[in-house]
Formats: structure tokens, sequence, C-alpha cells
């Protein structure tokens, strides 16, 4: 079953957010995701939303936490903690 990695993101720090947001695509390849949104316009219809999202599609709940606990992704990681506030979580398809 597909899993999806949702992230709500408020960059805090442009110019050290590009360092990691420029290496998250191949890295997210290499374990089998597909990025379905990276940043983009956004309209907010209802309620309130941080200013970027991201959505990545995985074959399985098990290959998406595999990518974020790979030693590629934690290297890039602390770049997203110090210069974004964020939410980070993985939904199942259906």
């Amino acid at each position: 079953m597909s899993a999806y990695i949702i992230a709500g993101i408020h960059v805090t720090d442009p110019d050290d957010y590009v360092n990691y947001a420029s290496q998250t695509v191949k890295s997210a390849e290499k374990a089998g995701g597909k990025f379905l949104v990276k940043g983009g316009e956004q309209d907010v219809i209802e309620g309130t939303a941080p200013g970027r999202h991201a959505v990545i599609e995985f074959p399985s709940k098990q290959a998406a936490l595999d990518w974020y606990n790979s030693e590629e992704y934690q290297a890039i990681l602390p770049i997203a903690l110090r210069a974004s506030d964020r939410y980070f979580m993985i939904v199942e398809g259906v």
C-alpha cells in the first residue's frame, strides 16, 4: 500500500533552506519516493496553513520510514530543522 510523507513548512531562513531542498528529490528517489508536491502556489480555502507544502509518495510506509531514517536524509535534516518550522508525517494511502 502506498504511503505519503506530507510536510507543512514555514521557511525561516530561505538561503539556508535551499541547501536542504536542493537535495531532497534525489535522496527520496533513491528510496523509491516520488515528489507529488514540492512548494508551488497554494490557496488556503479554510483554516491556516504554512507557506510551503511537500507530498512525497512511497511504495509503502516502511519505504518512507527507511528514507527518513537513512544516513543520506539524516545528514541534511539538520539544515531543515534550523531553517524552518514544520510538521512532517506519514499517511498511508487507500
